[in-house]
């Protein structure tokens, strides 16, 4: 494939030094295959959380035990997502929802299910894992890990490097200054300063998170009838196949203690003295951020391992 083409032309120039080892994210399996083929040791990065990857690892045994897939959908809303499911390894007080939304399907072929489980199996073969997360957090669920993807030699396998996201603190001499791939207002800060300490809401609901036009109005007038200046990040693509539009009476209500913005530069809006809580869907990059920020959280899970 291309990925190996690639490593190929890097290692035959000679005006360069060679690769000598791969490092890529979970789900970009191609690189792998990539490594192996050319004898280079093959780092595998998990960017969610460790107990994350502990659900979707263990969908087979939902599967096995006849927990999955659903039998009718009225079971997403009769009481059978609350069913316990017990002896999963490192995964305490499970109850069926807990586990990351893909199984919640009838489909005994669900794509997303069949990829999970594929993916997370085949982290054996990897040389290392990276996780973005610490064991003072979830070294439970790391040395539940380790079984699962070790050649049984002894040696660890499983690393844990996080929080990344103060492993690279933002510079603006720095070419990586920012990770993100929505261009960042920087008047979300500017709008912040003068404001009384922790009296601002923040609300972000990530980078992939989508919802109905209902659901944004919800939000909106929650935001509304808080009677808190807020800042308020809405995505063009957050609502799902229409354009964000926000009732006029929401607009005259909030006037003059408002701000609204495409994107922010997350961290620094929440180590403002200014915010005293965020509203998020919970995704693992958001939820580090605001644990490093030492700012309360309300949340609201999407999707998939929020």
């Amino acid at each position: 494939g291309p990925f190996r083409r690639l490593l190929a032309e890097l290692n035959a120039a000679r005006d360069r030094p060679p690769v000598t080892c791969v490092v890529s994210d979970l789900i970009m399996g191609f690189s792998m295959d990539a490594a192996k083929e050319l004898g280079l040791p093959y780092v595998q990065l998990w960017t969610a959380s460790t107990i994350s990857y502990l659900g979707y690892r263990h969908y087979r045994l939902l599967i096995d035990r006849g927990i999955a897939p659903l039998k009718d959908m009225k079971q997403l809303t009769d009481g059978y997502l609350d069913m316990p499911v017990e002896d999963v390894p490192g995964l305490r007080s499970m109850r069926l929802r807990d586990f990351p939304t893909f199984i919640r399907s009838t489909d005994p072929d669900e794509f997303m299910v069949r990829y999970a489980i594929k993916e997370t199996e085949r982290a054996a073969g990897a040389t290392a894992v990276i996780l973005n997360s610490f064991g003072d957090l979830e070294g439970e669920a790391v040395e539940a890990m380790e079984p699962l993807l070790g050649d049984g030699n002894g040696k660890p396998k499983v690393y844990t490097v996080g929080p990344l996201s103060l492993l690279a603190p933002r510079s603006t001499s720095s070419t990586i200054s920012s990770l993100s791939l929505w261009k960042e207002q920087e008047e979300c800060l500017q709008w912040l300063q003068g404001k009384e300490p922790a009296s601002v809401v923040y609300v972000n609901f990530g980078s992939i998170v989508v919802m109905t036009s209902e659901q944004l109005v919800e939000f909106a007038w929650g935001l509304a009838n808080s009677g808190q200046h807020f800042v308020w990040v809405i995505r063009p693509d957050l609502v799902r196949g229409d354009s964000a539009v926000l009732p006029p009476e929401f607009l005259t209500e909030t006037a003059g203690r408002r701000l609204m913005a495409s994107w922010c530069p997350q961290q620094e809006v929440l180590n403002h003295p200014a915010v005293g809580a965020f509203l998020t869907h919970s995704g693992w990059n958001s939820t580090w951020r605001a644990c490093a920020a030492a700012c309360p959280s309300s949340v609201g899970p999407s999707s998939a391992t929020n």
